[in-house]
């Protein structure tokens, strides 16, 4: 019995990487490293920084890879990975104009606290 299943894993795998493997799904499996180096982005940026950070280049990954994952659905038909990234890539481009948003407020900040701490002549 454990023969047959290692024969038929062997046949199963064997189809999956090698016979049924062509240039979508090359391109998928790149999608995904894209997508999944962003956790390695974040995690350097968190040891850097000591405490928990998520910076702009893990949310610029996860467009890339996600946009290139929404391809790929489209590319296969698969309407789990069409509908998953679709929404996931709109939370993603929010977050950016979040955090864009947060930066005007601060530089707007920093230039109006200037401006009041200018010495008289």
């Amino acid at each position: 019995m454990l023969m047959r299943l290692s024969h038929d894993l062997g046949l199963y795998f064997y189809d999956l990487v090698v016979a049924r493997f062509d240039l979508w799904a090359a391109f998928g499996v790149l999608a995904q490293f894209v997508f999944g180096a962003r956790f390695i982005v974040q995690w350097i940026a968190s040891e850097k920084a000591e405490k928990s950070v998520i910076p702009v280049g893990f949310w610029m990954l996860s467009i890339s890879g996600g946009l290139m994952t929404l391809v790929y659905g489209f590319a296969r038909s698969d309407i789990v990975i069409i509908l998953g990234q679709a929404f996931s890539i709109f939370i993603y481009v929010r977050n950016l104009m979040l955090i864009a948003k947060e930066k005007r407020k601060l530089a707007a900040t920093a230039v109006s606290g200037s401006q009041v701490e200018a010495p008289a002549a």
